[in-house]
């Protein structure tokens, strides 16, 4: 009795311990659902309990049947119950056999696990210090394009970018300034209307064509109000995205240009000034012997006598070349300068009273346009009183027979005093406006002028640290423009 009590309970235990088996290996698989340990065991547990249930059933049935009396029943029933029992060793054999194969394909698949991890933590880094490669790469362009960006903008020549067909792409603050455009002026213009000559233009786009960059080409732009001014053009062309760009820069040398012309006309004013001196002593004597023996001799023939008339030619004449004479002694050794305070508008008015009357009578009108918010400078207000002569004299001369109009025009600009002295006279034609401060240069008739008044003009008005300038147009009128600055003018106590 206690061996089929054993037996009972024994397989009542069989069948309970391994269905907690199979709970355990699943609640352990849940954990780590790709470990194929847990699969192999919850199959083996699988395998056990078939096992188990196949079993215990098998035994208790045939104690039933044995303690019943239906032992036939058992007889009929054991072969099935020992085949049940076979097939469930067959299970749990091929699954130890086959785990051995399992396992090692597991290994080789944690094995690429563990590589696939590895290139991935691997792609994270390279992913990482790429993305720092290209942060670090991008704040170093972004400051490269700040940076050039700034020269770009603070640059004091122009700096422009331009398609071959002459749009402007892009140009930068100091262009616009240049060439008096605004914003709205970049979207409808092009490249070509900057230049004065259209000639130049071809030169600079052959030269780019044939060569891919021009250096240095001297040329003259025009501003949007007229205004004519030398430069130098510089271009490349340069490829981007595939494009072809023009670069250029563009300096305007109009001052530089200016000082030439006027360390050339220094140069020729000292030149000329030495020769001067030499020559009108060597005629000055002579001349004012042929003066003095000529007057002589009027006293000696009755007036109206033929020989009279002849006389008075060669005083007249000779009296003119006293007068170049005694402008070349001016121009060649000009009286010191003497500076004290004056007020420049008091000048301007005692050489108008001194010429207003003959100009009204010849039908030639003058204006005056004062800024009395001019101080009073330091000047030698006898010289600055001989160029306001020669100025108004040579507009009075410009008009000629018919009316016309002198304006006098005075003002305080950007910390210097402007003087324009402008008439509606013929105009000077463009080819002679280079010329108009050399020496001896005149247009008037002969006997009407030396060509020395502007000459001295120039150099006192230099020597007051000034400069003049000239704009005309033939038809239309002259403007002679005196700079100076203020500094230059100001007496002590104002200044003070």
């Amino acid at each position: 009795m206690p061996v089929y009590v054993v037996d009972l309970y024994g397989s009542l235990l069989m069948i309970i311990f391994a269905f907690l088996s199979i709970r355990q290996v699943k609640r352990l698989r849940s954990e780590n659902p790709q470990n194929v340990v847990w699969i192999y065991l919850l199959w083996l547990c699988y395998g056990l309990a078939g096992f188990a249930v196949s079993r215990s059933v098998g035994h208790i049935v045939k104690r039933v049947f044995i303690t019943s009396g239906h032992e036939y029943l058992w007889l009929m029933l054991r072969p099935y119950s020992g085949a049940v029992n076979t097939i469930m060793f067959v299970v749990v054999a091929s699954i130890t056999l086959f785990f051995e194969r399992i396992w090692k394909i597991y290994e080789h698949i944690m094995e690429d696990r563990r590589a696939l991890k590895q290139a991935h933590e691997q792609l994270l880094y390279m992913n990482k210090h790429l993305e720092d490669l290209v942060t670090e790469r991008t704040k170093e362009l972004a400051l490269s394009e700040r940076k050039y960006r700034r020269l770009f903008e603070i640059s004091r020549d122009m700096i422009a970018i331009v398609e071959w067909n002459g749009r402007i792409l892009s140009i930068n603050p100091a262009g616009l300034c240049m060439l008096g455009w605004g914003d709205e002026d970049v979207k409808v213009k092009f490249f070509q209307d900057c230049f004065f000559n259209e000639e130049d233009f071809r030169e600079v786009w052959k030269r780019l064509k044939m060569d891919s960059e021009v250096k240095n080409y001297e040329c003259s732009f025009i501003r949007s109000d007229g205004l004519k001014f030398e430069v130098l053009v510089t271009g490349s062309v340069e490829v981007e995205s595939e494009r072809q760009m023009l670069h250029f820069w563009v300096k305007d040398i109009s001052q530089r240009k200016n000082m030439e012309r006027k360390l050339i006309q220094a140069d020729k004013l000292a030149s000329l000034g030495q020769l001067a001196a030499g020559v009108a002593h060597e005629i000055n004597n002579p001349l004012g012997i042929i003066l003095g023996y000529t007057q002589l001799l009027l006293r000696q023939c009755e007036e109206g006598s033929e020989v009279y008339d002849d006389l008075k030619v060669i005083e007249r004449h000779v009296r003119n070349c006293k007068t170049i004479v005694g402008d070349l002694l001016k121009f060649a050794r000009s009286a010191p300068t003497q500076k004290g305070e004056a007020d420049i508008h008091e000048a301007i008015t005692e050489v108008l009273a001194v010429v207003k009357h003959q100009f009204m009578l010849d039908g030639v009108a003058i204006k005056e346009k004062f800024d009395h918010s001019i101080p009073r400078l330091h000047w030698d207000i006898n010289k600055m009183k001989q160029v306001f002569m020669n100025l108004l004299m040579n507009a009075r001369q410009a008009i000629g027979k018919n009316r016309g109009l002198i304006e006098v025009e005075t003002r305080l600009e950007n910390g210097n005093v402007i003087i324009k002295v402008s008439d509606t006279g013929c105009g000077i034609p463009p080819e002679n406006l280079p010329r108009v401060f050399d020496p001896f240069f005149t247009t008037k008739p002969t006997g009407q002028g030396t060509g020395l008044g502007l000459s001295v003009s120039y150099g006192i008005i230099t020597e007051h640290g000034g400069t003049i300038s000239v704009d005309s147009e033939p038809g239309k009128g002259t403007v002679f423009t005196l700079t100076f600055p203020i500094k230059e003018g100001m007496n002590e106590s104002y200044e003070q």
